[in-house]
């Protein structure tokens, strides 16, 4: 006998069938902190949702601009994040070295971009990238920094911008009366964007505890900043250091002079009094155009970290020293020719200007320096001094600081060193910021076999890490973890292989003279 079905369960019926037509067509749809998103698919690959222009924080204008980012606002209805956000303000300088479009600058660029092909609950790793740039160029989103390839590997890929220059920098007396310190507000941003990551990734198909934060050059920087900052207690639990960019120069205090350098909140007072003397007060300074703020960092302007005894407790090498960073996972590595895109930076053409240079640096120690690099009075030589002593002296040392750091604390540590060659670019070799496209396997179309190999080791690689805490995984050569004794290391190369000690003669001596200079 055939059962009567109700009027009720008919529109019951009816209406699962309609709740589940609609949860189809608005699969990407999600709900954030600040209202409702709508992504689309990734042009790459359709299993990939892609949602940009995400705000994680509060447009920093107005009477935000130079304090710590404030909480997202809310909105009404399905905001569309199927564009990019803006370029926070910088010069076009990147832009024209890339040969890519300069997007739309603004002040109000406070946005993240998520890749995912998970689902709500799958709780799959999450890796955040930190552009470079110096801290004063870059944006999230360009082209090498893609995330499709990467969201297609079980990972939830988060990409953010943060403040630059001095608009994300500037320390000044006049900030720090205000509100107790200032400077660092890009750096401030990160561990916002963090935070929202924490909040609302697992909306995602993300883990929000299993979060790796990996970064290259100035992203560097901020990577090995945020594992010694006491802020990202909980918000990090892995980290991936691409060619840090760690020196003397690039942090101060925030009020008083060191060995390093005068404390930050004096350049800053120095570089804003000498371009803009008639603000004399905050509204006043907070009034100037972010353009005309943003041109008036080629005069003279020094961006810098600053130990402010809240977000940086001490400079970055006294943090590692003593073991007061995160206890997490480490992977920090450098290319062999980290010095060819910067050795225009050092206008030494003689063989006598370069000792003059290395004598006025290191005094007595110069001949030790110069000892390592066997400089001859040719154009060929200087070029290759100049790049081995950046390569050492601003990448390879701080990121040894970093790993013997880790190593102390006995967290998973691993070193690697990139030394597969420019294919277009011979004279720059495994010059800075190559590895990022094979990072994100976003080589050229017309990449060679040996880089393909090179780019899915890396994938699989970084992902494995960011999935375990240890980078090694089947079928590819087993990457040893660092020790101080040894130092060993992968190289990704022609042949991927392992090695040690990578140049430890010279970090030695330029950590004696930096330990002599603390003293």
């Amino acid at each position: 006998m055939r059962r009567k079905t109700s009027r009720s369960s008919v529109f019951s019926i009816f209406g699962l069938l309609t709740t589940l037509a609609f949860t189809s067509a608005n699969a990407d749809v999600v709900s954030v902190t600040g209202g409702a998103i709508e992504g689309a698919p990734s042009k790459a690959d359709a299993s990939v949702m892609v949602y940009k222009g995400i705000p994680f924080a509060a447009p920093p204008v107005g009477d935000l601009r130079w304090r710590a980012p404030a909480p997202v606002e809310n909105w009404q209805g399905v905001k569309p994040a199927t564009e990019y956000g803006g370029a926070c303000p910088q010069a076009p300088t990147l832009a024209t070295m890339t040969g890519e479009a300069m997007p739309v600058m603004t002040e109000d660029c406070l946005y993240l971009n998520v890749f995912s092909a998970a689902s709500p609950g799958d709780e799959r790793p999450v890796m955040v990238w930190i552009h470079g740039g110096g801290l004063t160029l870059g944006w999230a989103y360009q082209s090498m920094y893609e995330g499709t390839a990467l969201a297609t590997r079980d990972v939830v890929f988060v990409s953010i911008n943060y403040r630059l220059g001095a608009l994300g920098f500037l320390a000044h007396p006049a900030l720090s009366a205000e509100a107790g310190r200032s400077g660092n507000y890009g750096l401030l941003d990160q561990v916002q964007a963090l935070e929202w990551v924490r909040d609302n990734i697992a909306s995602f198909g993300g883990d929000p505890d299993n979060v790796t934060i990996f970064g290259e050059s100035a992203g560097g920087t901020s990577v090995n900043a945020l594992v010694a900052s006491p802020l990202s207690k909980g918000l990090v639990h892995k980290a991936i250091s691409q060619s840090a960019w760690i020196s003397d120069t690039n942090y101060a205090h925030l009020d008083q002079a060191k060995p390093y350098g005068p404390s930050s909140e004096d350049q800053g007072k120095r570089w804003f009094a000498a371009n803009f003397p008639e603000a004399t007060t905050i509204d006043a300074m907070r009034a100037v155009d972010a353009k005309v703020l943003t041109d008036a960092q080629e005069n003279a302007y020094n961006v810098v970290v600053t130990v402010d005894g809240h977000l940086m407790p001490a400079h970055t090498y006294e943090v590692f020293d003593s073991g007061a960073q995160l206890d997490i996972p480490i992977i920090a590595g450098t290319n062999t020719d980290e010095g060819t895109m910067f050795a225009a930076f050092m206008p030494w053409t003689k063989l006598a200007e370069v000792k003059g240079a290395m004598t006025e640096a290191f005094g007595a120690r110069a001949d030790d320096i110069l000892a390592l690099y066997d400089s001859k009075d040719d154009p060929a030589s200087i070029f290759q001094t100049k790049n081995h002593f950046i390569t050492d002296a601003w990448f390879v040392m701080g990121t040894r600081n970093m790993l013997r750091g880790a190593a102390k604390l006995g967290s998973p540590t691993y070193q690697y060193h990139f030394s597969r060659r420019s294919p277009s670019n011979p004279l720059w070799g495994a010059h800075h910021a190559l590895e990022i496209p094979y990072a994100f396997g976003n080589l050229d179309d017309d990449a060679q076999p040996v880089d393909q190999r090179i780019s899915d080791a890396m994938i699989r690689y970084w992902v494995q890490f960011a999935t375990t805490g240890d980078p090694n995984v089947d079928g590819l050569p087993t990457w040893p973890a660092y020790d101080a004794t040894n130092e060993r290391h992968l190289e990704l190369g022609d042949t991927i292989k392992t090695g040690s000690k990578l140049r430890r003669d010279a970090i030695d001596i330029f950590d004696s003279l930096r330990v002599a200079e603390s003293e």
